[in-house]
């Protein structure tokens, strides 16, 4: 099926529709290293609800300005990089919500973590209903004044672990399909009749902003993590090797991947003993040392702490799987 010339503005070359019924649309967009899954309702005239399921890197090439679309995100999982055209990068995480006209001063386009699961909401503010407060008395949604408050914070805000969107959101995962569009209107118009009635900017916490070179030594930093895992590694030494102030290379790191530079280099540590609890008979300590515990009671609780086992218990059970999967082949 042939994409609208609508639909290819919106969401860039590398998209193509899957499955097109009365009740929605499906896309899938690919890159060299994944691909991603959008599921799309139209709940009102112009106004679409949109479950993303990403397991990429970026999205969106070629993606056009929309300059009369509003886009509401709410990230249920992993992350997305907001590239601003100032070279700054903004960052969305588990439970925040953002709000940007799609003018392409704000692109939504990458995932640092290489995957993302959310819901999104767009607006074509020239096709959505003009008066959505007729449906329901004293429901009063004023996009006009959502509009204006963009248009003063440069075109995007974010709002970080807001309870009551995080509740509403929440409940769009867990609907029957026989129940999904009539409750599609109801939570679209509860998410909007909250984000229209607040007062946005004392709800718009600090952003996780951060400039171009910031990103790029992070992103350098995770980069010689990955490959030398099995050296000491302080974060002293990283920060004069990478040429950035220690704190900001701390706030920074976490912001892009939500997770502490020492918390991220155990978390390779411990996949790797993981593939060598199975793989090989060495002793527990023996794995230990390779990845740089030299106590096994230390390197059991951290290994507890990422794989949520213990090395030992690990090992039995990996093996009693394979055994299991083998017997069934025969």
């Amino acid at each position: 099926m042939a994409l609208t010339d609508k639909e290819r503005k919106l969401y860039g070359d590398n998209v193509q529709i899957l499955k097109k019924t009365e009740v929605y649309t499906q896309y899938r967009l690919s890159d060299e290293v994944g691909e991603g899954i959008m599921t799309a309702y139209e709940v009102f005239p112009g106004i679409r609800l949109i479950y993303n399921d990403m397991r990429m890197n970026a999205c969106g090439e070629n993606v056009m300005p929309m300059s009369n679309f509003i886009e509401v995100n709410h990230c249920r999982e992993g992350q997305i990089e907001l590239l601003l055209d100032s070279d700054e990068h903004l960052y969305l995480t588990k439970g925040d919500l953002s709000v940007n006209i799609k003018d392409g001063s704000c692109h939504s386009s990458c995932f640092p973590l290489g995957y993302y699961y959310g819901t999104s909401i767009e607006i074509n503010m020239d096709e959505a209903p003009k008066c959505l407060s007729c449906i329901l008395d004293d429901v009063y949604i004023d996009f006009e004044k959502l509009w204006k408050v963009l248009k003063s914070s440069d075109s995007c805000i974010i709002m970080r672990n807001i309870p009551s969107f995080e509740h509403i959101f929440s409940e769009l995962y867990s609907i029957s399909d026989d129940m999904r569009l009539g409750y599609y209107k109801i939570k679209v118009l509860e998410i909007l009749f909250f984000l229209c009635g607040m007062d946005i900017d004392s709800a718009t916490s600090v952003k996780k902003r951060y400039s171009k070179l910031q990103e790029q030594k992070v992103r350098a930093i995770k980069e010689y993590v990955d490959v030398n895992w099995q050296e000491h590694i302080t974060l002293c030494d990283l920060s004069a090797q990478f040429a950035i102030p220690l704190t900001s290379m701390k706030k920074c790191f976490h912001g892009i991947y939500d997770i502490g530079i020492y918390a991220y280099l155990r978390n390779i540590r411990m996949q790797k003993a993981a593939v060598l609890l199975v793989q090989t008979d060495e002793t527990v300590l023996s794995i230990a040392g390779q990845v740089g515990y030299d106590n096994a009671s230390k390197f059991s609780s951290a290994f507890k702490t990422v794989i949520g086992q213990l090395p030992t218990e690990y090992r039995r059970n990996e093996k009693e799987h394979d055994q299991m999967e083998q017997s069934k082949a025969f």
